[in-house]
């Protein structure tokens, strides 16, 4: 921004405000009041806010509210905000006044001063006003957890599901080519009885499944909006028709099925979904993070550790071990699901500070949730197109599990579990395989045959 400035005011009085900036007296006073972060509010919510001034323009225009020329250049410059061509005027730190107050007098006033513009009128001009005009027949207490909710909703629509598909079918092929990979399963860390690689990877697949379910499942109370209880939940200076209709265009535009709230003081008191939609992401961080983790696990070596998978080699891994590759993908994977973790717990304390009418935490809430949404839905791409398309299987697996001695379980049946256990101790203390000691002890080659089928053995039942 330039250095030479021009005066503004609001109620409170004249502010100094950077000359080519658009933004008014109010927002200059939120920028000087709340340096604390540096971090705005996520530009996802901005334009959100901007979607509901242009669909409530629109629906002012009808009503009469607000005049014709002044509705449509409200909508135009609304259209610009959305599109992300204004981003640079939108200063405001995200820890700021909880109600998001500062953030819609933001965007009432960029929209108002590019609304003068469009019309060729001075900034000073009262033609188009940011409360008058841009704020007719609403609140920052309404508007602001509608905007939130609309948000949310399209990242996690339009980047976190997708990316979570995506990442889902990377599983399930892998699922696929190694259906008849048998390997030894490993319970507590320690040998258990033989799975398939496949089989693994087809529970990694199942949770990210599920981690979408339950997001979509979140989803339904993001689609209602707190839009129309105005102040306090009670609609006051609200018309008739006008939250139906704003509601209408912005769930056209976005194409996503917005409702009106049933209750306004719960919409407004309460933050209930952002927690319930904190908590379905945490879930999935949950699940990633294991993912990423016995992946870390099973390509851990490549000579001294358990080395089943080959991970692609995307870079060097010491500074001063040559020819050492490191798991770098997974280690971003996790490093990511603690951060949704974390944030996750500044969500719930945010939930419960709804004080009476008004929840005064949303703008720190939803920072978290957007952030939590963006980080799992890049992660989950990268992870998939760095590590997981390209990982092998190196065979050490099947070497595993000829060396395993807990396919002993599959002897119980025939034998009991204490005879059992003896072969399997002897076998340890000798260095001798299972099927060795068996036929020492009196067992039948043919029942070995028969119950030391590893493959048969990830399929259940008795042998």
């Amino acid at each position: 921004m330039s250095e030479t400035f021009r005066t503004a005011k609001d109620t409170m009085g004249e502010m100094q405000i950077p000359i080519d900036a658009l933004w008014g007296a109010s927002t200059q006073r939120a920028v000087e009041n709340f340096p604390v972060s540096g971090i705005p509010v996520p530009f996802d919510v901005i334009h959100a806010h901007a979607m509901l001034k242009w669909a409530a323009a629109i629906a002012n225009q009808e009503s009469g509210v607000v005049d014709a020329e002044v509705a449509e250049v409200i909508q135009r410059a609304a259209d610009e905000v959305i599109a992300g061509n204004l981003d640079e005027h939108f200063p405001v730190d995200t820890f700021q006044t909880g109600s998001g107050t500062s953030t819609n007098m933001n965007v009432n006033e960029v929209v108002a001063n590019r609304a003068k513009q469009l019309l060729g009128e001075d900034l000073t001009s009262a033609r188009v006003h940011p409360n008058d005009h841009v704020n007719a027949s609403q609140s920052s207490n309404d508007t602001f957890p509608t905007s939130v909710h609309v948000a949310v909703a399209r990242v996690a629509k339009e980047r976190l599901l997708p990316a979570l598909e995506h990442l889902s079918a990377a599983l399930h092929a892998k699922e696929a080519a190694w259906a008849e990979v048998v390997k030894s399963g490993r319970t507590h860390l320690m040998d258990a009885t033989p799975v398939t690689l496949g089989q693994e990877f087809g529970g990694y697949a199942r949770q990210v499944d599920l981690g979408i379910v339950r997001i979509t499942k979140a989803l339904e109370s993001l689609y209602e909006l707190a839009l129309g209880g105005t102040a306090v939940g009670t609609g006051l200076n609200c018309p008739p028709g006008f939250v139906d209709r704003v509601i209408e265009l912005m769930a056209e535009r976005t194409g996503l099925p917005f409702r009106e709230a049933e209750n306004h003081f719960a919409a407004q008191g309460a933050m209930d979904a952002l927690v319930e939609m904190s908590g379905a992401l945490k879930t999935v961080a949950a699940s990633l993070y294991k993912i990423a983790n016995d992946i870390r696990w099973l390509s851990s070596g490549p000579r001294t550790g358990l080395g089943e998978l080959q991970l692609p080699e995307i870079q060097p891994g010491s500074s001063i071990m040559p020819g050492k590759v490191n798991p770098v993908i997974p280690e971003s994977v996790r490093q990511v699901c603690a951060q949704a973790m974390g944030n996750d717990v500044a969500v719930g304390i945010g939930g419960m500070n709804g004080d009476l009418e008004l929840n005064v935490m949303i703008p720190m809430m939803v920072r978290n949730v957007i952030e939590s949404e963006n980080l799992l839905a890049n992660v989950s791409r990268v992870f998939v197109d760095r590590c997981i398309a390209g990982t092998e299987q190196t065979g050490a697996g099947t070497h595993y599990v000829e060396r395993s001695l807990m396919q002993v379980t599959a002897l119980v049946p025939e034998l009991g579990y204490e005879r059992s256990a003896e072969l399997a101790k002897k076998a340890h203390k000798t260095g001798q395989t299972l099927r060795e000691v068996a036929l020492e002890e009196g067992v039948s080659e043919e029942t070995l045959d028969r119950v030391l089928d590893y493959k048969a053995m990830t399929e259940g039942g008795v042998l």
